[in-house]
């Protein structure tokens, strides 16, 4: 069987959620996966970006990093969303260019892809689950299968337990607060499983 192509697609400010997608990528490596990680476009204006270093800082440093199209989608057998919380949901950003997948999901290109969730916020309740949940929801509409991580390693409660995805509390200084990076591994090598389960059920 021909190996797993996964797409990790993410939107990050100030780099919380591509450290997330750099972890999958290497979880989903070892699995024998075919990575890409890919952003989300950006639609914040450069003022704003400038405005603000550390976001004007990890824009510079991962402006060669592929942008996402709908094709990526179409190639994937699975994909790894990661995206920060925008008061308790996902942000415009990744928002609107789910909004223009509505041919691939017309046309059957999007169901039975394997998919799963991560973010991160400023403060332990600040919404990690809810943007997850609904980054899951429009996962349902595509008919896609959700490989969440829930509690099938012991990682996950080393990292805070989140049965939906991994999420991570990120302070004012920018670092992570809890230790997330076996985690995200984990959870990007149960999404290879998964979708290696049913591309083989589909053969």
């Amino acid at each position: 069987m021909a190996n797993i192509k996964l797409a990790v697609i993410y939107y990050s400010s100030t780099g919380s959620n591509y450290t997330l997608a750099k972890w999958a990528e290497e979880g989903a490596a070892s699995a024998g996966a075919e990575v890409k990680v890919l952003k989300i476009p950006e639609l914040a204006p450069q003022a704003a970006i400038d405005s603000n270093p550390a976001w004007k800082k990890h824009a510079e440093a991962t402006k060669n990093v592929p942008e996402v199209t709908l094709d990526d989608l179409e190639w994937a057998d699975a994909i790894i969303f990661s995206a920060p919380t925008r008061f308790g949901s996902m942000p415009a950003q990744m928002r609107q260019f789910l909004d223009t997948t509505g041919g691939l999901w017309a046309n059957g290109k999007l169901a039975n892809k394997v998919v799963s969730a991560m973010s991160s916020a400023s403060n332990a309740h600040g919404g990690q689950e809810a943007t997850i949940l609904s980054l899951y929801t429009t996962m349902y509409h595509w008919g896609a299968i959700v490989a969440s991580p829930g509690y099938t390693d012991p990682v996950q409660f080393a990292a805070g337990g989140n049965p939906y995805g991994v999420s991570v509390t990120v302070g004012q200084d920018g670092k992570m607060q809890e230790d997330v990076e076996d985690a995200a591994k984990y959870q990007a090598k149960r999404t290879v499983e998964v979708a290696k389960w049913v591309k083989k059920g589909q053969q």
